[in-house]
């Protein structure tokens, strides 16, 4: 309460005792005791009570005079409900509340605060005996301590007074957003810790944003969480209604594309004509990186295919038919910063997502390599696999992401298939460990977490009866299966494990369906009938899946409802498809490498687009009124070579037909 209205206050409240006062002494009418009498007697007996034994003895003298204050205040509460003023109804108000939750902190206070104020007052009279004595009206020292006693209610203590802010800090950070917003409109304390730029910054990185930021990055870490929360919202509205930019990432026009890689901006592509190259998403205006292949080999003529391409935000890596190997820095550019090369063509190669860890496979031959300290590339360990029954190469191999090797180092881990057994490699091992293997059930695909291996199983002859084939799933820390997911008759095609949220798998099979596990249960989340020609890749995030398939469809689906979002079509099956939260890289790439009937030589360059693939780039982040979101054959003129005849097809009938009616 303010000090002027503290002050108007107890003179209006004086003012109302003494007319009272004279209006009971005119009349002299007796009051009968009541209910609130009896209330207001019990609080001031309550009153007296927590008082000390000197101040019962200093207020002895003056008992009577105090019980005609009393009197007179009992007699002012017996006033009719329309006439009595509003410090009366305060004043019953309170005294009905003292049966509440809060009544025992409240007395404590109370008690704690009254002998701080009599302490006070003592003093007070000790100076004042020094003066002449002058008669004190007790109804006015009774009015002070129920105003003061009023404002000791109002004021409930709790742990913004009591309790360190660090500590108040502590118990706010369990909270929600919600609750941080209603905790703010309490009081001013509150309003302090629940706007405190600490408290936010780490919701901002529980939400997942920001992670490499400090507290000092942002004036106002609240502000920035919710600029990201309707920057997502946006963001899958565009995912829901196709709204964003669509480009087409072409290089040669007359090469056939042959293998695409893609990791957060970075998309690498190689070509028949032994060409690679890297795109940077996120730098559209800066010129195009052209990978230049080793001094040693720039020579050879024809050059050989690109056979496997790998990226990741710090090297890329192609492998080509004659068994070379270059691998190129993403900052620094154009010359290989690593060249090696093995016997016979590279059958699988695999790159770890988080560390430049390079694994190779050749036959049955296996190689690890990775940068020291220094940045000197060496190799990490070689191995043989022993000679499987039937197939005679390894036919998918895979970097476990964030693995520490057995002893807890930063050492490699790779998981590899060849045949029907699926074997672990890590450098100090002597010899790959067998993870799993069964007679006559090859492995159809692989992938791994950083803590298991998941592998499609495909079941032969006898095995169909016990519900056809499988996922197997293994856990990398004890090597034992953990359990057996999906009964289909068609081969598994695809699985992905490492991109999926946190205990579920998506996988494609050739029976056309896509399916999504739950790896707590083991059950089925969905299965949606996607692609006619067979799943070829998928990956999922918490609320939608992409899905290319066979016939050249991308499909994107909304999981909790099963129902298909949209879909676009290119010719050519979809070998490689990754999004992360605001884009989406497909690429298209023909099986046939040296197409017949098509002469890569020929002026006509659109002759043969059918023949080369398509890589195409989805930005949902941009808005839709931008021209970027059109076609790149859609905006290009007259003057591109590229768009030159596809302009004049769409251009000469319409012309012709318009000349025609002007003749007319």
């Amino acid at each position: 309460m303010a000090e002027d209205e503290l002050l108007a206050f107890r003179e209006h409240w004086k003012q109302e005792l003494t007319i009272k006062n004279e209006a009971h002494s005119n009349c002299n009418v007796t009051l009968q005791p009541s209910r609130e009498d009896s209330k207001l007697k019990r609080y001031f007996e309550d009153f007296g009570q927590d008082r000390s034994e000197p101040e019962k003895r200093q207020d002895s003298t003056s008992q009577g005079s105090s019980k005609g204050g009393q009197d007179a205040f009992l007699s002012a509460a017996k006033t009719p409900k329309e006439d009595q003023p509003e410090y009366v109804s305060i004043a019953e108000g309170l005294l009905d509340g003292r049966t509440s939750p809060l009544l025992e902190r409240i007395q404590e206070e109370r008690t704690r605060r009254k002998r701080q104020y009599y302490s006070l007052t003592s003093a007070c009279n000790t100076s004042s005996q020094q003066q002449p004595q002058r008669k004190i009206n007790k109804s006015h020292k009774l009015v002070d301590q129920f105003i003061q006693d009023l404002n000791e209610t109002n004021d409930i203590p709790f742990f913004d007074i009591e309790l360190p802010y660090e500590l108040a800090l502590k118990i706010f950070q369990y909270l929600s957003q919600t609750e941080l917003g209603r905790c703010a409109q309490v009081s001013k304390a509150w309003g302090v810790l629940a706007e405190d730029e600490v408290l936010w910054f780490r919701m901002c990185q529980t939400e997942g944003y920001h992670h490499g930021a400090s507290v000092s990055d942002s004036p106002c870490w609240k502000s920035m969480l919710r600029d990201c929360k309707n920057s997502e919202n946006t963001v899958r509205s565009n995912w829901k209604n196709r709204v964003g930019s669509i480009s087409q990432l072409q290089y040669e026009l007359g090469k056939v594309l042959c293998d695409v890689s893609s990791c957060d901006s970075y998309v690498v592509a190689g070509y028949t004509s032994g060409d690679v190259r890297l795109w940077d998403t996120l730098h559209w205006d800066s010129a195009a990186s052209f990978l230049k292949p080793s001094p040693l080999t720039a020579d050879v003529t024809p050059r050989p295919h690109v056979s496997h391409i790998r990226v990741n935000n710090t090297v890329a890596v192609a492998a080509y038919d004659d068994g070379c190997v270059d691998v190129w820095s993403t900052e620094t550019g154009q010359e290989p910063v690593h060249h090696f090369q093995i016997p016979g063509r590279v059958h699988a190669l695999a790159l770890s997502q988080e560390s430049p860890t390079l694994a190779t496979a050749a036959g049955l031959d296996v190689r690890l390599d990775q940068p020291d300290e220094r940045g000197y590339w060496r190799t990490l360990c070689q191995a043989t696999l022993p000679k499987p029954r039937l197939w005679s190469q390894v036919e998918s191999i895979v970097v476990v992401p964030g693995a520490g090797g057995r002893g807890g180092d930063n050492v490699p881990l790779v998981a590899l298939s060849a045949g029907e057994t699926v074997y672990l490699l890590a450098p100090e091992d002597l010899e790959p460990r067998v993870l799993h293997t069964v007679y006559g059930h090859p492995i159809t695909c692989l992938d791994a977490s950083a803590s298991h291996a998941a592998l499609g199983v495909k079941s032969c002859g006898w095995a169909m009866n016990d519900g056809g084939n499988k996922i197997q799933v293994y856990s990398l820390e004890t090597g034992q299966s953990e359990m057996s997911v999906g009964n289909s008759a068609g081969d598994f095609s695809c699985v992905n494990l490492r991109d999926s949220p946190p205990h579920m798998l998506v996988c494609g099979n050739k029976d056309r369906r896509v399916r999504v596990f739950d790896l707590r249960t083991g059950s089925s989340v969905t299965s949606l009938y996607a692609h006619h020609m067979g799943v070829t890749s998928v990956q999922a995030d918490d609320w939608k899946i992409v899905s290319g398939g066979g016939e050249g469809l991308v499909c994107v689906w909304e999981m909790r409802m099963g129902a298909k979002l949209w879909e676009m079509h290119n010719r050519h099956p979809v070998r490689h498809l990754r999004f992360n939260t605001s884009t989406l890289v497909t690429a298209n790439i023909p099986d046939e490498k040296s197409p017949r009937g098509a002469c890569i030589t020929d002026d006509d360059l659109t002759a043969h687009r059918r023949h080369r693939g398509v890589i195409c780039h989805y930005d949902f982040s941009e808005d839709s009124t931008s021209q970027d979101h059109v076609l790149p054959i859609c905006r290009s003129n007259y003057v591109e070579s590229s768009g030159y005849n596809y302009n004049i097809g769409l251009a000469v009938p319409y012309d012709i037909l318009s000349g025609s009616h002007s003749s007319h």
